[in-house]
């Protein structure tokens, strides 16, 4: 999307957990505790990857964004279809979205990006800015 900016990628966060659970440090059932509201999100709202669940290696993951912002009232915190992102972007000033995969399986889930949406990120037109005439003036 091109008004996307302020990325934060939690990969590096993700690949310490995985790596305290293949350790052993953590076990699989503290990091596999999406709640159900989390996992019928997914099921209802979500986006299929093709990407096998870390843990469980039996389904693949599906990515759920949420959205929050102050323009959005009632409607912040609720999971979106990735389709129905820039149709906000190009209504409302700004709001983030936080992107979390989720294995429907085994209820693994982590926070792997967030990012910033809106209008507020498109360039401005320049009021000052000449303008091409359209009615062919100064054409020679």
């Amino acid at each position: 999307m091109r008004t996307q900016r302020q990325v934060i990628d939690y990969s590096l966060q993700r690949r310490a957990v995985l790596r305290d659970v293949r350790s052993g440090r953590v076990t699989a059932l503290e990091v596999c505790d999406a709640s159900p509201y989390l996992r019928n999100a997914a099921t209802y709202h979500g986006e299929p990857t093709d990407e096998r669940c870390p843990i469980c290696r039996r389904d693949n993951l599906t990515l759920v964004h949420y959205v929050y912002g102050e323009e959005l009232k009632q409607s912040a915190g609720q999971a979106r279809k990735l389709a129905e992102l820039p149709v906000l972007a190009m209504t409302l000033r700004e709001f983030q979205v936080f992107v979390v995969e989720v294995c429907r399986s085994c209820a693994w889930n982590h926070l792997i990006e967030r990012y910033v949406l809106g209008r507020d990120g498109l360039p401005e037109l320049d009021e000052d800015a000449p303008r091409a005439s359209q009615s062919g003036e100064g054409r020679r």
